[in-house]
């Protein structure tokens, strides 16, 4: 087994490393600047061919980097086709012995090897918090950077925050790190210990020869490179720009798409919003995907590339299912990005706010965002939220009563009923008090789920579930993550009782669907219908911004100046 150990000495080297790693310690927790400093740095600055944060990109169209295939050779079956346009050639660039070496096809076949180590691999990581969404993750970093504890973001599955490895680099450490946060009270952090006996291998088959390498790049004449997986639901998609497989931070390979921002929207907007829609509710989904891009490209920085293709990040087909309608909307709109002081906003948007958009702090930790904010979503006055706000129980379930009057008014998932039962909520909250290694996950039964903080904007900050083994808190997003039955977290429960009033389950009731923060991609639907403009829309869903080119004025992200909680 493999630990990183040097000195022959092993009791002399003990001693060694509890010694400096009490000072590491000590000094990480007491003068946290220069560690803020460096994993600010090393977290956020990227390297990415990108302006460093605080600054606007000078180039007219920026190239993103986005990783299209994100966990390749998790499994030994993973596959993948590459196929040149007809005409075209592929060019394949990796090092073999230390040289470049160049070979071209029109075709090749990525796939997976396992190889036997010659002793089994320990990895392991202090894992100081974990999260549904890269926002809460993002602030729950900024909190343990402002104690002066280097860390970095990472999504092995779900978005956890690391105790950043090149700082706690051998086990000692890590080990004291633990000891010193639980002797203050800190309970969420863990270590998380993986022995490998083998490791995952890419390997290049391509004219009858197969060359085994960590990166590949892949490139095309034409510009445009078509690529099959070949397990799994086997989704043929073509990528404009170029390819890069690379090794990422979990013992697997990223597939990166290299392509520029503009050509980047063509493979989001229509499968964001769908190409049927008018021209103004279009160009809304334009200006958004933009701003998000630019804004979020530090969410992979601990894998070497910038935004995922999936509901993580933004929903990324390559060119396939590129649409006329949708590529005019992105032309009309070309450069133009939504701001705040300046700033580039949060453009987060979802599918259906269920008739309220819910600030940024009900769902996620970190600072209020000012145009993210609770705005009653109608054209009309069906609910008066100054006077009527939705934190009490009673008020909160008269307006989910009501269905008529707003913008998402009749479509699906604006109001739903969902039951749940008992032993699947047994089911889902283990699997999820599991993940996080809680001692509580041994429990046999729930015997009380409740809500028991509310927002004014009538989203379920707090539910409190009591089991036979003892009681926790789902708080915001997390919610979401437990409890598989509500859409949103726009819901209030009822119990579901059996013969001789035994609890068999709960019933969610609610409205929207996702975080509901931001647009409803169906309110605009609506509002599109009604005539109303683009620039009309946004500052709607985000009152006090402001559309602008993307100029060097603007900045891209300057972190939270507010942790909030």
């Amino acid at each position: 087994m493999r630990i990183e150990c040097v000195a022959q000495d092993q009791n002399a080297q003990d001693q060694l490393y509890r010694q400096r790693a009490t000072v590491a310690v000590k000094a990480l927790l007491r003068q946290p600047s220069l560690g803020v400093v460096l994993a600010i740095a090393s977290m956020f600055g990227l390297g990415l061919g990108l302006a460093a944060p605080g600054t606007a990109a000078t180039r007219k169209d920026v190239e993103l980097q986005i990783g299209v295939v994100q966990r390749f050779g998790s499994k030994a079956t993973d596959g993948l086709m590459l196929q040149a346009a007809t005409g075209d050639r592929l060019t394949f660039r990796f090092e073999t012995k230390g040289k470049a070496q160049t070979v071209t096809a029109t075709s090749a076949k990525l796939d997976i090897v396992q190889q036997t180590l010659p002793e089994p691999n320990l990895q392991e990581r202090v894992v100081l918090s974990t999260h549904r969404s890269f926002e809460s993750a993002e602030a729950s970093a900024n909190r343990w950077l402002a104690q002066g504890i280097p860390v970095e973001v990472a999504q092995p599955e779900r978005w956890q925050v690391w105790a950043k490895r090149d700082t706690y680099s051998n086990p000692l450490l890590r080990r004291l790190l633990l000891q010193s946060l639980q002797a203050q009270g800190m309970q969420t952090a863990y270590i998380d210990t993986q022995v490998l006996p083998q490791q995952p291998r890419a390997s290049l088959v391509v004219n009858g020869y197969r060359y085994t390498r960590d990166r590949v790049e892949i490139g095309s004449s034409q510009g445009t490179i078509q690529v099959l997986q070949t397990s799994g639901d086997k989704k043929r998609t073509l990528y404009a720009g170029s390819l890069r497989l690379q090794p990422n931070t979990y013992g697997t390979y990223t597939l990166v798409n290299q392509v520029p921002l503009e050509t980047y929207l063509r493979g989001v907007v229509p499968h964001e919003i769908g190409a049927w829609a008018v021209q103004p509710v279009l160009e809304v989904q334009a200006i958004l995907a933009r701003t998000y891009a630019l804004r979020n490209v530090r969410r992979f920085a601990i894998d070497g590339y910038q935004l995922c293709a999936d509901t993580q990040c933004q929903v990324y087909n390559g060119l396939t299912g590129a649409h006329p309608a949708t590529d005019r909307a992105i032309a009309a709109t070309r450069g133009t990005v939504l701001t705040y002081k300046n700033e580039l906003v949060d453009a987060v948007y979802s599918s259906s706010t269920g008739g309220i958009t819910a600030p940024f702090t009900d769902i996620w930790a970190g600072a209020d965002r000012p145009y993210l904010r609770a705005v009653i979503d109608s054209v009309g006055q069906p609910w008066d939220l100054a006077r009527q706000n939705l934190a009490e129980e009673k008020s909160f379930r008269r307006f989910i009563s009501q269905t008529k009057g707003f913008n998402e008014a009749g479509a699906n998932l604006f109001r739903w009923r969902v039951e749940s039962r008992l032993e699947d909520l047994n089911r889902d909250i283990r699997r999820y008090l599991v993940a996080l290694k809680d001692p509580l996950a041994n429990f046999k039964t729930i015997q009380r789920l409740e809500v028991t903080k509310r927002s004014p904007a009538g989203r379920v900050l707090n539910v409190r579930i009591t089991t036979d083994r003892g009681t926790f808190e789902l708080v915001k997003d997390n919610i979401l993550v437990a409890l598989y039955a509500p859409n949103s977290t726009l819901f209030y429960v009822e119990p579901l009782y059996g013969a001789n009033k035994t609890l068999q389950g709960y019933s969610f009731v609610g409205g929207g669907f996702g975080h509901g923060v931001g647009l409803s991609q169906t309110g605009t639907y609506h509002l599109g219908k009604l005539g109303w403009s683009s620039d009309r829309i946004l500052s709607f869903y985000y009152p006090g911004t402001q559309l602008r080119p993307i100029s060097d004025a603007i900045t891209f992200w300057r972190g939270d100046q507010n942790n909030g909680s």
